[in-house]
C-alpha cells in the first residue's frame, strides 16, 4: 500500500531539516507559511513566511553548533490537508541537554505546507533548554 501524498511531504520536510537542506524546505511551503512554537523563551512564538521559518530553522542548527537530532517516529494523515508527525528530539547547548518528544500539525494546501503547529511533551524543558 502506497503511502498517502501528505505523509510523503512530511517525512520529506523531515529528511531535509536534518540534512540541512533550507532549500529544499522552502520549495515545501507555501509564501504565507507559518510555524507556531510554543513556549515563553526567545525562540518561541509565531514564525510567519517562508524566510522567518528558514531563519528560525538556522537559529536552531546555530544555538545547538549543530547537534540537534530530530527523529521521525511516524506520520498520520487525515487526506483532507492535515498530517501529525510525531517525533524525538535531542539537542545540546550551553551545558543544557535537551531529550523530549513532540508533535507538529502540518496544513497542507495545495500540496505545500501552510502552516506548522508544533507541540512538546515537556514545556518546562523544553523553555529551560531555549532561555
Amino acid at each position: 500500500m502506497a503511502e498517502h501524498p501528505h505523509a510523503v511531504l512530511v517525512r520529506r520536510g523531515y529528511e531535509c531539516f536534518t540534512s540541512g537542506d533550507m532549500d529544499g524546505l522552502r520549495a515545501m511551503m507555501t509564501s504565507d507559511c507559518t510555524h507556531h512554537v510554543p513556549g515563553s523563551h526567545p525562540l518561541s512564538g509565531d514564525f510567519k513566511g517562508q524566510d522567518a521559518v528558514i531563519g528560525m530553522y538556522r537559529r536552531l542548527m546555530e544555538e545547538t553548533n549543530g547537534s540537534m537530532e530530530v527523529d521521525l517516529r511516524c506520520v498520520a494523515v487525515d487526506g483532507r490537508g492535515h498530517a501529525v508527525a510525531m517525533h524525538h528530539i535531542t539537542a545540546d547547548r550551553q551545558g543544557r541537554h535537551l531529550d523530549d518528544g513532540g508533535a507538529i500539525v502540518f496544513r497542507i494546501v495545495g500540496e505545500k505546507i501552510s502552516d506548522l503547529d508544533e507541540c512538546v511533551q515537556d514545556l518546562d524543558e523544553a523553555n529551560a533548554f531555549w532561555a
